[in-house]
């Protein structure tokens, strides 16, 4: 249903009146010459805004939807969850979506690896939430010693203090550096084996976004990077963070990034993708070598004190539940080849060798494309090309975030391979437009 013009301006004014946008400058949201696009529904792949208007979500709202949007099987686990509860406390009570869905993230991994599972509300928690334990761990393990974490240069772990402090982009993080844990930032591997011994036994972890890097703008890792990782950290005793907010669910053609390498950290964090994109809601998994570090009487103070108020909502782990079901019911993975050759082929066609391209990257429906100008030289960062080609891009039809002037092309899973032609397509029109 299409809301009145007039109704979507007095949403504009109310909008630019009271919110704040996250990395937004609301200078420029609240000019008056800026029309704030209001999404008013959704259905498949495609967004509609409030004026009627039809998008691809080329970005899954922001890395999150999976199965689509309005999907009936998940519609209708929330549906059939609210009829018994919303949201009970999980801080001395349980509920049973909460421990279904714990055993279904298990059973995503080989027997007797990561056994429990500590649901929080996002991605950022959920990283916080494995710094905090593995540093608990070597707390209650007597090597309190290790208390420093290695992060890798462009990282982005989350926003909340301590994950902000794993982070490698200033934009983010310059400004709370002294604030978080003790970290540590390498550019790669090789960096990381030339560290001294001293340093290393004052490692309490390593966190890296498994093959690719996001807000880095989709930035790859070689071949083979996590089964190294893995190697040193067994030499070393460091535990290995998987930080698998984005890649996780099935984005890279594999359920879970590190399934490509064969590899399990020793803590793995998950979110955007886990409820399908539809509610809030994050788990940390690790072994039960971990855990039971932690077991103890009360009087020993082993207890993880950590939690939010909306951990193991029942809603969201419905959500989660159903959508997981999906990449059996719906054959999800198995439906992912044939739509990563047409990226690939629709990349190649549009912008294999356009003039303003410098670089394409994709991992399974994950695709970046670097924009540059035709002399092959960055544009200035304060122009803000990549952003300006996002917005022109919706009068061709689809919605996505740049990341500075990388084009970013990742949309729900549904995604026919019509449609991904037709997103490349018009983001190569909207490129047209500005450059």
């Amino acid at each position: 249903m299409t809301v009145s013009t007039t109704t979507t301006n007095e949403l504009r004014a109310l909008d630019k009146a009271h919110l704040w946008h996250p990395f937004t400058q609301m200078q420029g949201w609240c000019a008056p010459d800026h029309d704030p696009l209001i999404i008013a529904r959704g259905e498949g792949a495609f967004l509609w805004d409030s004026e009627g208007n039809r998008y691809l979500d080329g970005n899954s709202s922001i890395w999150t939807n999976i199965h689509g949007h309005h999907h009936p099987v998940i519609d209708a686990a929330i549906r059939d969850q609210l009829e018994k509860m919303a949201h009970c406390s999980a801080l001395g009570f349980t509920n049973e979506p909460a421990i279904r869905l714990a055993k279904a993230l298990v059973d995503c991994f080989p027997a007797d690896t990561l056994a429990r599972v500590f649901f929080t509300d996002d991605g950022s928690t959920a990283m916080e939430c494995a710094c905090k334990m593995a540093l608990q761990y070597w707390q209650l393990t007597g090597i309190p010693e290790r208390h420093r974490f290695v992060a890798f240069d462009q990282a982005y772990h989350g926003d909340t203090a301590g994950a902000a402090s794993l982070g490698g982009i200033g934009t983010f993080h310059e400004r709370f550096q002294k604030t978080g844990f003790d970290v540590l930032h390498v550019p790669d591997v090789a960096a990381l084996r030339e560290l001294p011994p001293e340093t290393v036994k004052t490692l309490a972890g390593i966190a890296i976004e498994p093959l690719i890097q996001g807000a880095a703008g989709m930035r790859l890792w070689p071949a083979g990077m996590l089964r190294e990782l893995r190697d040193w950290c067994d030499e070393t005793g460091v535990l290995l963070i998987f930080d698998e907010v984005m890649t996780g669910f099935g984005r890279t053609g594999k359920l879970f990034a590190c399934q490509h390498e064969k590899v399990i950290p020793d803590f793995l964090a998950l979110a955007k993708g886990l409820t399908g994109g539809y509610l809030p809601l994050a788990a940390t998994l690790t072994h039960e070598r971990i855990f039971s570090a932690f077991l103890g009487t009360i009087e020993e103070q082993k207890t993880f004190y950590y939690g939010h108020s909306y951990c193991a909502n029942p809603l969201a782990c419905a959500a989660a539940l159903a959508s997981l079901s999906l990449f059996e019911t719906d054959h999800t993975l198995l439906s992912l080849g044939p739509k990563r050759v047409q990226l690939a082929d629709s990349l190649s066609r549009h912008f294999g060798a356009h003039p303003n391209v410098s670089d394409i990257r994709q991992l399974g429906l994950i695709a970046a494309i670097d924009i540059v100008g035709e002399n092959g030289e960055a544009f200035p960062w304060a122009d803000l090309t990549g952003a300006k080609i996002c917005l022109a891009a919706r009068k061709h039809g689809i919605l996505t975030r740049p990341v500075l002037d990388t084009l970013v092309f990742m949309p729900p899973m549904c995604v026919t391979e019509t449609e991904i032609d037709q997103g490349i397509s018009a983001l190569a029109r909207a490129v047209a437009d500005l450059v």
